[in-house]
């Protein structure tokens, strides 16, 4: 359900748990991140239509989660300003400490460059620093590796404890969707980064 898996695929040689950026931080390179607004929405369906990895959601919704999940969210933008990558989220209204990630994606051009992680810490400084947040939640079904790592090498940059859990079992969709697991991270420390 996360990350483009092709994402996170790094030359022969490098981890990609722990790989450097290729982008070099603060250069014209590197795309700015920013939140995103409507006028994004339809760019957002359309990288997440193009990963052929993620589940595609309406156009409408993602309308919608620009409009109403704006602050929980981040886009990365390219030379002309259209979203080349995202990582949508919200925090959870039954859990108040918790930023669940929905979905992260990177344009095919941009890819294996550490851009999801770099989207990743962003949104959790983010999130972390306006609603106290304390844990990250995503769901990433099996077989999914990129996402695992995404999301492990997350969690070991945190110094944050992981757990995983079988969220939406594939008798709950009624489509044959496979099932979702949980991956919990956090609580995070409060004498390092927050989140």
């Amino acid at each position: 359900m996360t990350a483009v898996q092709a994402d996170l695929f790094q030359p022969v040689g490098r981890s990609p748990e722990f790989a450097s950026p290729e982008f070099t931080p603060g250069s014209p390179d590197e795309p700015p991140l920013d939140r995103p607004g409507v006028g994004d929405g339809p760019a957002l369906w359309r990288l997440a239509r193009d990963s052929g990895a993620l589940d595609l959601n309406s156009s409408y919704s993602y309308l919608l989660w620009c409009r109403d999940f704006a602050a929980t969210s981040l886009v990365a933008r390219g030379p002309q300003g259209s979203p080349v990558a995202f990582a949508t989220g919200y925090v959870r209204p039954e859990a108040p400490d918790t930023l669940l990630v929905w979905q992260v994606a990177v344009d095919g051009a941009y890819r294996g460059r550490g851009l999801a992680g770099r989207l990743l810490d962003e949104l959790g400084a983010r999130v972390g620093a306006s609603h106290g947040v304390r844990r990250l939640e995503t769901t990433i079904t099996p077989g999914n590796t990129a996402s695992e790592r995404l999301f492990t090498a997350y969690a070991r940059r945190r110094g944050a404890p992981l757990s995983r859990e079988v969220l939406f079992a594939g008798e709950h969709f009624p489509d044959g969707h496979d099932p979702e697991v949980l991956f919990r991270i956090g609580p995070f420390t409060t004498d390092g980064e927050t989140l």
